[in-house]
C-alpha cells in the first residue's frame, strides 16, 4: 500500500510576524519556518500505519526550495521518500489542492494524511478539496484512526463532542491534535535523511480564484478602565458592558 502525507512549511507560531513592503505577504526576514504542527500528527500516523500494515510512505510539499527543510524533517522521522512540487508563487487553496491531487494520483497512493489545517492561513480547506478532486472518501479532524483491511474507523471532533465514523479506502484523513504523539527524529534518521534525494517536480501552472488584497495587523487593544474596588461600581460596570462593549 502506498501512503502519502502532505506537509506545509510555515512560520513558527512563536515568530514575530511583520507585513512585507507589498502589503500582501509577510516579511520573511528573521522568521523561522517549521513543519506545520498539525502535519506532524499526519506524518506520525502515516508511519504508524506503515509499521503495522507495511507499505511505502511518501511526503509531498508544494513550495520553494525552503520546503526541503520540512521534507528532510519528514524523512528524518522515518518517511521513505519525498517530493517537492517546486513553485514559489502564490496559490489559493484550490490551486494547492489541484497540484497535490495530481501528485497523489501519480504516486498511486490510496491512503493520504494531511494536518487538519496549516497555521499560516488557517483555511482548513486544502485537505477536503484534495479529497474531492481525487474522488476519495474523507474524514476530517480525526483524533483516532484504525485500518482493518479496506475498512477505516475514525473518531473525529465535532462541536460539543466526538463522533465515530467508518469509511473505506481510498481515503484522505486530516489529523487533529490528540491523534497520536509525534516521534522525535533519531540521530540515525537525521543522518539518513541528509543522504536521501528529494525529487523535484514542476506542478501545473496555478489558476487562482482568490487573491490576497491586503494584509493588516489587528487594531491595538484599548486601554482598560479601573472603575473602583467595591460593589458600588457594579451598576456602572453593567452599563458599560451593555452600552459600550455590547456583550450583554
Amino acid at each position: 500500500m502506498k501512503i502519502a502525507v502532505c506537509v506545509s512549511h510555515v512560520p513558527d507560531t512563536a515568530a514575530k510576524i511583520n507585513i512585507g513592503s507589498d502589503g500582501k505577504t509577510i516579511d520573511p526576514n528573521g522568521v523561522t519556518y517549521v513543519v506545520n504542527p498539525y502535519d506532524e500528527f499526519a506524518i506520525e500516523e502515516a508511519l504508524k500505519t506503515k509499521e503495522k500494515l507495511g507499505g511505502e510512505t511518501v511526503a509531498i510539499s508544494l513550495g520553494s526550495d525552503a520546503n526541503k527543510e520540512t521534507l528532510r524533517k519528514a524523512l528524518a522521522m522515518g518517511i521513505d521518500n519525498a517530493v517537492l512540487l517546486k513553485d514559489g508563487g502564490y496559490r489559493d487553496s484550490l490551486s494547492v489542492a489541484k497540484a497535490l491531487a495530481d501528485e497523489i494520483k501519480a504516486q498511486g497512493a490510496e491512503l493520504v494524511f494531511f494536518g487538519k489545517q496549516s497555521v499560516d492561513y488557517d483555511n482548513s480547506a486544502v485537505g477536503q478539496i484534495t479529497a474531492e478532486l481525487l474522488g476519495y472518501n474523507c474524514v476530517s479532524v480525526a483524533v483516532s484512526f484504525a485500518l482493518d483491511g479496506n475498512k477505516i474507523t475514525c473518531e473525529r471532533e465535532i462541536e460539543g463532542g466526538k463522533e465515530i465514523v467508518e469509511t473505506t479506502l481510498p481515503a484522505l484523513i486530516t489529523a487533529q491534535k490528540g491523534l497520536n504523539e509525534p516521534r522525535y527524529a533519531s540521530l540515525k534518521g537525521i543522518m539518513a535523511a541528509k543522504k536521501k534525494e528529494i525529487a523535484e517536480k514542476s506542478p501545473a501552472a496555478a489558476t487562482n480564484f482568490t487573491e490576497v488584497i491586503a494584509m493588516k495587523r489587528p487594531p491595538s487593544k484599548q486601554a482598560g478602565k479601573i472603575l473602583g474596588s467595591d460593589a458600588t461600581v457594579v451598576p456602572e460596570l453593567v452599563r458599560l458592558l451593555r452600552e459600550e462593549a455590547k456583550v450583554i
